[in-house]
């Protein structure tokens, strides 16, 4: 069966507070040994549909996929606005009841958490907090957004200054006006900012140590750079790895393919490559 043939179904997952939104599962058509899934969790202001062509791609290799939605994208019932606000609390726990979800659908199977961007930050968040440990951590295009990892530090320690003012001045960041994320919270914004400016992974009302469970996470981490991605340079990623000091981590360089170049969003077209380095690690696991 060919990938783009493998057909997803959705789920509604419901949150702790009432918030509600579909996760969508791809299941393997010849499931590898001990039918492994993939908790796939997105790039800031980039709805779940569009990581179908990579979730078909790994299906395709016999790795299961489920595809998280953020509140407030795609099928979330949530907007963000001035009297509709979240941060990372809120969205730590509709991981969580993705994951609870996706365990439901593959029930004793072998877990793997992984994501884009601050997905991928997310993921291993969610990873070190997790009451089962994942099998492992995959992560594409995915660094820590610690300022002093940039070409630009300055500019870059601006940005993290700028981005929540204007949040709250307009009630939400216009992620689509300005050309970064999508119509992000306010409080999401602060949260994430918060982390460029420090280093520290934390949030509003989030009473757990977000950095001691990092530092005690043991789950090994594929994390794939892509080339020519400002947006996640290699020092990020370092950064990123370096607060996992107990898991076993890999670094591995994507290079563009003619017609399509591997920078943070473009690798997305065409993810067979992504799909198969992925699927290679979780086979030999």
């Amino acid at each position: 069966m060919a990938a783009s043939t493998i057909e997803p179904c959705v789920i509604p997952v419901t949150s702790t507070d009432r918030a509600s939104a579909e996760l969508i599962l791809v299941r393997a058509p010849a499931p590898l040994p001990g039918s492994p899934y993939l908790l796939w969790l997105p790039a800031l202001g980039v709805p779940a549909r569009h990581y179908l062509p990579l979730a078909q791609a790994v299906a395709g290799l016999g790795v299961g996929v489920a595809l998280h939605e953020w509140r407030g994208l795609g099928s979330s019932d949530r907007r963000a606005g001035r009297r509709c606000d979240w941060g990372y609390r809120q969205l730590l726990n509709d991981i969580d009841g993705s994951a609870f979800v996706a365990a439901a659908a593959w029930p004793g199977s072998r877990w793997w958490v992984g994501g884009h961007s601050l997905g991928g930050q997310f993921a291993c968040l969610m990873a070190s907090r997790a009451p089962a440990s994942p099998a492992g951590i995959l992560l594409a295009a995915s660094g820590a957004p610690y300022w002093r990892c940039f070409a630009h530090p300055n500019w870059v320690r601006l940005a993290y200054l700028a981005a929540p003012w204007l949040a709250r001045l307009v009630g939400y960041l216009p992620g689509r006006r300005i050309g970064f994320g999508g119509n992000e919270a306010r409080g999401v914004i602060s949260d994430w900012a918060a982390t460029g400016r420090t280093g520290r992974y934390g949030g509003f009302g989030i009473n757990d140590d977000l950095e001691c469970s990092l530092a005690n996470q043991r789950a090994p981490v594929l994390a794939l750079r892509m080339t020519g991605d400002w947006l996640v340079p290699a020092a990020s990623i370092d950064f990123l790895l370096g607060k996992m000091p107990h898991a076993q981590a890999q670094v591995d360089v994507l290079a563009g393919t003619p017609g399509a170049g591997a920078a943070h969003f473009e690798w997305m077209k065409q993810p067979d490559e992504v799909a198969q380095r992925f699927a290679k690690v979780v086979a030999n696991a």
